[in-house]
C-alpha cells in the first residue's frame, strides 16, 4: 500500500493515512486491525499490528484509505520504518483480522469504551456504527479516555464534535498528568480506571469495550468483574510496544 498522507496526532505518534496499489478499498469491520510486514537489519521478517482509525460509513461498502495511528518507540525498528516512510512510498500489509468489534446480536442499553494513548483508535472507527444504534436502539455510550497530557489525547477533536452533536455519547477525557486550560466539565484528572465506579456498571445494562494499556485493561478487568459484568460483556485487546 502506499502513503498519501502524514501527520502528528502528538509528540511521539503519528496518524498515516494509505492507499491500496491495486486501487481497491479496504473492506473492514471497524475494531479490526492490519499488519504491517517488514524486515530487520539482518534480514529477519516480522510485523506488527495497527488498528484501523479509518472514519467510514460501512452500511455504504468498503472504506477507501487504511488510517492507522502510529506510536513511536525510540530504537523500534517499526519507527525507523515509518519514520523514514515519504509521501508515495510503500508498504506491506496483511488483513484485516481481529474481533474487537461490535457485535450485531448486541440488546445492551449501553456500551462503555475505555481506552489509552493508541487503544482509543478503533473507537475512532466505530463513530459511524455509534451513531447508526443511537438512531435505531437508542444505545448510550461513555468514552473514557486515557491521556498523560492534553497534546496526547488522540483524535480529542473528533471525539469532543461526535459529543456535540449526540448528546447520547460522553466522552470523558482522563488526564494523568496535566489538565487543560478551562477544562470540559466531563474532564478528569488521574487514571481512567480511578473513574469507572463514577458510571456505575451494570450487568443488565452494559458492553464494555477495553484498549490499550495492559495494565489499564487487567485492572478495568477485574474492576468490571467485581462490578457483576459477565466476562462475555467485557471484550479486550491489549496494545503492547516492541522494539
Amino acid at each position: 500500500m502506499k502513503l498519501i498522507e502524514r501527520r502528528m496526532l502528538a509528540p511521539s505518534v503519528g496518524h498515516y493515512v494509505f492507499a491500496r496499489d491495486d486501487g481497491q478499498p479496504l473492506d473492514f469491520i471497524p475494531g479490526q486491525f492490519i499488519q504491517v510486514h517488514f524486515t530487520y537489519a539482518d534480514g529477519t521478517a516480522t510485523k506488527r499490528s495497527y488498528s484501523l482509525a479509518t472514519i467510514h460509513d460501512h452500511a455504504l461498502g468498503a472504506g477507501e484509505g487504511v488510517e492507522i495511528a502510529v506510536s513511536y518507540v525510540p530504537g523500534g525498528a517499526a519507527t525507523a520504518l515509518f519514520e523514514g516512510l515519504e509521501i508515495g512510498g510503500h508498504l506491506d500489509a496483511s488483513g484485516p483480522y481481529g474481533r474487537f468489534c461490535l457485535m450485531p446480536g448486541d440488546a445492551n442499553k449501553r456500551y462503555l469504551f475505555i481506552g489509552t494513548g493508541t487503544g482509543v483508535t478503533p473507537y475512532r472507527a466505530m463513530l459511524p456504527q455509534v451513531e447508526k444504534l443511537i438512531a435505531e436502539r437508542g444505545i448510550e455510550v461513555v468514552l473514557l479516555f486515557g491521556a498523560r497530557t492534553p497534546e496526547e489525547l488522540l483524535y480529542g477533536e473528533d471525539f469532543r464534535a461526535f459529543a456535540e452533536q449526540h448528546p447520547q455519547f460522553r466522552f470523558v477525557p482522563c488526564f494523568s498528568r496535566e489538565l487543560p486550560e478551562n477544562p470540559h466539565a466531563d474532564v478528569r484528572q488521574g487514571y481512567v480506571q480511578q473513574f469507572l465506579s463514577e458510571f456505575s456498571p451494570r450487568a443488565d445494562t452494559d458492553i464494555a469495550y477495553l484498549c490499550g494499556n495492559p495494565n489499564m485493561v487487567d485492572a478495568c478487568f477485574e474492576q468490571l468483574k467485581a462490578d457483576g459484568l459477565p466476562i462475555p460483556q467485557i471484550r479486550r485487546e491489549k496494545y503492547v510496544s516492541s522494539k
